[in-house]
């Protein structure tokens, strides 16, 4: 959902091994309560921002009994959900899956409800941006989640290191920096010849951004492998030319060395989702206040990186309650809500207009309206990336680990070589 995606090749590695044991966790759905009230679980992960949407609906609905398993970050979470998927019982009523871990979820699609079936009539696809919709859309057209946040992409830079290295600084003139990816790379040549410093934090976090644009991932429609055929070459050898060029601070997304690097001012550039404000502003400081900017515009257009969907698992003995209050938590109202609490970005079309996100400010960086800024990017994204099975396993295990190399030194080239093959290995 917000913050960090990682560890998908331990999860699918975990979920045989501990089938069994799930087993004992006994059956999905929680059944009726002895005061004959509806149980209901929902297990989420991060902050989703539910915590008081969930005792509304229990006023409002006084015949049901919510419990919410909350776990602290992604990884763990979708290694229960993907354990209990292979044992067949244990999972949570509502199961909440983050944008990264959709193509394995998609590969499982029979194990959960198609909500425009089961789902309350008046919830129609157009409450959610089409693109939103279509990532959770099986091939024989069954919907089988509501969707809640997402995470639009802008750009995010240094004004003060801008300035230092006599580039453009204010939102609206460094848009020319970042139209493509061409300009943002050039521009980042300047600012490596001006200051010996690097322009952006890791190469894995620019080429992620870059391969999402496109409208297949790693695998065509029909999930035959295409990273021989498709742009991702180009991408790689974009990216790699900026590492060799000096751009990259060579630090790994989520590392301690990566924390520190924002305080330190190791890059002045971040691909910045919308969920991203919040570890810039908690990594660098009270000190770098107002020395961060944000601004409407991404190389190539528009980009989407993060967001979850909420899913109705066929383990559970409470499905249709369990679809009403899905549907309920995933309406504008209550994702706007969840926006004010937590920050989470909703993906509602009239949640996107509501005087509440778009008035959104942030002090952080400069007094810039926040919410406007990234309801404007959410509609500029092009449409849905169709995912293969082992797509986020090709993300995480064999690209990620190449460019790593190339920023430690290995040639592009031999790096390249290892993406073909380990892509190839994972797709069997």
């Amino acid at each position: 959902m917000r913050y960090r995606r990682a560890g998908l090749a331990k999860v699918l590695a975990c979920t045989a091994v501990l089938a069994l044991a799930a087993s004992a966790c006994g059956s999905g759905g929680s059944g009726t309560s002895a005061d004959g009230k509806v149980e209901l679980t929902i297990a989420t992960f991060n902050e989703f921002g539910y915590e008081d949407l969930l005792k509304e609906y229990e006023a409002a609905n006084p015949n049901v009994k919510i419990t919410q398993r909350k776990t602290g970050q992604a990884q763990p979470h979708h290694q229960n959900l993907f354990t209990k998927l292979a044992a067949g019982s244990g999972l949570a009523d509502i199961e909440a899956v983050e944008e990264g871990y959709l193509s394995q979820v998609m590969s499982k699609s029979g194990q959960f409800e198609d909500l425009k079936e089961l789902g309350p009539k008046d919830v129609k696809e157009d409450r959610w941006l089409q693109w939103k919709v279509d990532a959770v859309t099986t091939k024989d057209g069954k919907m089988i989640g509501y969707g809640t946040d997402i995470g639009p992409l802008a750009m995010c830079y240094r004004k003060d290191l801008f300035e230092a290295a006599k580039l453009p600084s204010d939102p609206e003139s460094v848009k020319a920096l970042f139209e493509t990816w061409d300009s943002y790379f050039q521009a980042g040549d300047q600012y490596v010849q001006a200051t010996g410093k690097a322009w952006f934090d890791s190469a894995s976090q620019v080429f992620n951004p870059m391969h999402n644009q496109a409208k297949v991932g790693y695998f065509d429609r029909d999930d035959k492998l295409v990273i021989e055929t498709n742009d991702d070459k180009k991408y790689f050898d974009q990216v790699s030319g900026a590492v060799q060029r000096g751009q990259s601070a060579k630090l790994v997304a989520w590392s301690d060395e990566w924390k520190r690097g924002f305080k330190e001012s190791a890059f002045a550039t971040k691909v910045c989702p919308s969920w991203m404000l919040g570890p810039i502003e908690e990594n660098s400081g009270p000190e770098l206040k107002g020395k961060w900017a944000v601004t409407a515009a991404f190389p190539g257009g528009g980009g989407n990186w993060g967001g979850s969907y909420l899913t109705v698992p066929k383990q559970g003995k409470n499905k249709a309650e369990a679809a009403k209050l899905a549907a309920w938590l995933t309406a504008p109202e209550q994702q706007t809500k969840a926006f004010v609490a937590k920050g989470t970005f909703p993906s509602q079309t009239q949640a996107l207009i509501s005087p509440e996100l778009l008035n959104k400010t942030s002090e952080y960086f400069g007094g810039e309206k926040v919410g406007l800024l990234f309801s404007e990017q959410a509609n500029k994204v092009p449409g849905a990336q169709y995912k293969g099975p082992q797509d986020g396993t090709i993300q995480e295990t064999v690209i990620s680990p190449a460019l790593q190399a190339v920023e430690q030194g290995t040639s592009p080239g031999d790096a390249w070589n290892q993406v073909v093959e380990g892509a190839k290995k994972a797709a069997r």
